[in-house]
């Protein structure tokens, strides 16, 4: 039995501003009509079990959405209380298969990752196979195209077979000049982050080299709770554990590991150079998406999800304009873009977590205007859905129901609202806004008050248990 363990936790701060903190590249549709994450689902082998996802409290509606979508049974959702790294991540899950009275192969992907050859990717799961079967953990090395610096190597010790090689040793990202040495000695691959081996046997190495990350991950699990699909495992205890990669902490340690060559047209797309590099281009090489005009642009990537951008007899740059920020970086430091990050972080701005429009298990809203105490969404609540029923201690807000049929609950009142019809909700009301139809409810909310932050929520009963 294969069981995918699908690590969906990343931030992917490089592919800033499309890609923040409360939608992560891994959930956003960067290649085609199908987000990462979905693609990831989709390229699975016929021969796997259904998916274990492993993500953040913060992204489990968007992973059960996404799934949905696409028509992909998950197995479960292992719910992270906190990030720690790979290592901690991938032991919950074994422990949680082994609790179960399983012990089957674990085949761990990344939720983020491109890969165009699907059925390179296929075989060198069934030779990595063979070898977890035969207690190794394999590694998935990426045959390189060039001299990366924004990759680990992994230095293999080559021979007459083609098809796996012991590993010598891991290597940090290098630099350029490392990096082409690397490439010219021929034994030398990309680290991808892919992994496969039997999940006792992970433990094992794991409980050798790093015993208190098995015994933290142990006792995490004693009082899991189901929520739904979502698992939920013990807080307090899990914040204990080291932070640790599965790298450092079992595979530069072993020595039953191996390297399975993976030639597949594979990126982690990790930044907007990668994301350009896999992108069709025109014949001055550039990559064009949405309303852009160019006259005499080379090698750009220009991108507009909602108004003109029009550029002019430059190169070499990165112009991402969505509907709250507009970055413009050189093509060759776009892996800097993290700083610009940082920098949004420390000022307490909320363009680095989250986009205008913001999605919610029962649909999304889309902050359209603010100003001095007051703002204007625009809301969709999903068929079948409905709000927390809560209140706000700082705010009121007007209702008007622009498509749809709205139920509204009001005080103590409950009653309907049509196309053109609106209602007011004082500071402080009980109120909440449900959708009973078959089609999408849609409606605008103005917003007045003093605070209009969405911590500004006291919810009293909610349908997705959130706080």
């Amino acid at each position: 039995m294969i069981i995918p363990i699908i690590l969906a936790g990343g931030s992917g701060t490089r592919l800033w501003p499309l890609s923040r903190k409360h939608q992560p590249k891994q959930f956003i549709n960067l290649i085609n009509d199908t987000t990462l994450f979905q693609d990831t689902l989709l390229r699975l082998p016929e021969n796997t079990s259904n998916p274990i996802v492993i993500c953040n409290e913060e992204h489990r509606f968007l992973v059960a959405e996404q799934a949905r979508q696409i028509d992909k049974t998950l197995d479960s959702v292992i719910l992270e209380p906190v990030g720690k790294n790979t290592a901690p991540a991938i032991a919950i899950a074994a422990i949680k298969l082994i609790k179960d009275n399983l012990n089957p192969i674990l085949l761990i992907l990344a939720a983020d990752h491109l890969i165009k050859n699907i059925d390179a990717f296929h075989q060198a799961i069934n030779i990595s196979k063979s070898l977890a079967e035969d207690n190794k953990l394999v590694t998935f090395g990426i045959v390189p195209e060039r001299a990366e610096t924004g990759y680990g190597y992994i230095e293999a010790e080559m021979n007459n077979i083609d098809e796996n090689f012991n590993i010598i040793s891991f290597v940090e990202k290098p630099s350029k000049k490392k990096a082409e040495k690397y490439i010219r000695s021929g034994n030398y691959f990309w680290n991808s982050g892919m992994f496969m081996f039997n999940a006792s046997k992970y433990l094992c190495e794991l409980q050798k080299f790093n015993p208190s990350i098995v015994e933290i991950c142990r006792k995490s699990l004693i009082n899991e709770s189901n929520d739904f699909e979502f698992i939920r495992i013990d807080k307090k205890e899990f914040t204990k554990c080291p932070n640790l990669s599965i790298d450092y902490a079992v595979m530069e340690k072993t020595t039953d590991a191996k390297v399975v060559p993976l030639d597949a047209g594979w990126s982690d797309v990790g930044s907007w150079d990668t994301l350009m590099e896999a992108k069709n281009k025109d014949n001055l090489g550039n990559v064009i998406e949405g309303d852009i005009l160019l006259d005499g642009v080379k090698n750009s990537y220009l991108f507009s999800s909602n108004r003109l951008v029009a550029a002019s007899n430059v190169s070499d740059l990165i112009v991402i304009d969505t509907q709250d920020a507009l970055l413009i970086s050189n093509k060759n430091n776009s892996l800097n873009i993290k700083h610009i990050v940082d920098k949004l972080k420390s000022s307490n701005r909320k363009e680095s977590d989250i986009h205008r429009k913001v999605y919610r298990p029962w649909g999304y809203y889309d902050s359209i205007d603010m100003g001095q105490n007051f703002q204007v969404k625009r809301i969709l609540v999903n068929p079948g859905a409905k709000i927390s029923l809560q209140k706000h201690l700082h705010r009121a807000e007007h209702w008007v129901v622009v498509k749809g049929i709205a139920k509204i609950t009001r005080g103590d009142s409950t009653f309907r609202l049509k196309e053109n019809q609106s209602t007011y909700i004082s500071k402080g009301e009980i109120h909440r806004l449900e959708n009973l139809e078959t089609f999408p409810l849609e409606l605008i909310e103005i917003q007045t008050g003093d605070y209009l932050g969405e911590d500004d929520i006291i919810r009293l009963k909610d349908d997705y248990q959130r706080n």
